[in-house]
């Protein structure tokens, strides 16, 4: 399990870092989404930093209003890399950030054990993405 409150402490630090602020956490307790997220805002744009619920894995994303009425959304997310988020979440202990290009990339199993064989033959994911950070119903 992902400690929520070292995930929340990294998020707020690369905020102030950064020059943004962090308006809102949208905490994940249900099968789907499988991330957390932090939503950091800048006055130019919003930037979700989505942490995998059962691992120390970080990426950066446009953020996702996920409701569970009368549909929830389903789609992949839009991974972004923003430079100084970046150096401020690599320099962050604990976690580790993938990169877009990282997650827009095919997914190798064989690399990624905690990703459940389960849902790599249910979901059929086409990128690393896709297979680390779901949201499906």
């Amino acid at each position: 399990m992902t400690d929520l409150k070292a995930f929340r402490r990294v998020c707020y630090e690369v905020a102030r870092r950064t020059g943004g602020e962090l308006t809102e956490f949208r905490i994940s307790d249900e099968p789907t989404p499988n991330f957390h997220q932090a939503i950091i805002t800048y006055s130019s744009r919003n930037v979700a930093v989505v942490c995998v619920r059962d691992a120390p894995l970080l990426a950066l994303a446009v953020p996702r209003v996920i409701e569970f009425t009368p549909a929830r959304e389903a789609g992949p997310l839009t991974f972004v890399d923003l430079p100084d988020l970046v150096a401020a979440l690599k320099a962050t202990p604990g976690f580790r950030l993938l990169t877009a290009t990282e997650l827009g990339g095919p997914i190798d199993a064989a690399k990624w054990p905690r990703i459940s064989q389960y849902d790599m033959r249910y979901w059929q994911p086409q990128t690393l993405g896709e297979g680390l950070f779901n949201y499906w119903d």
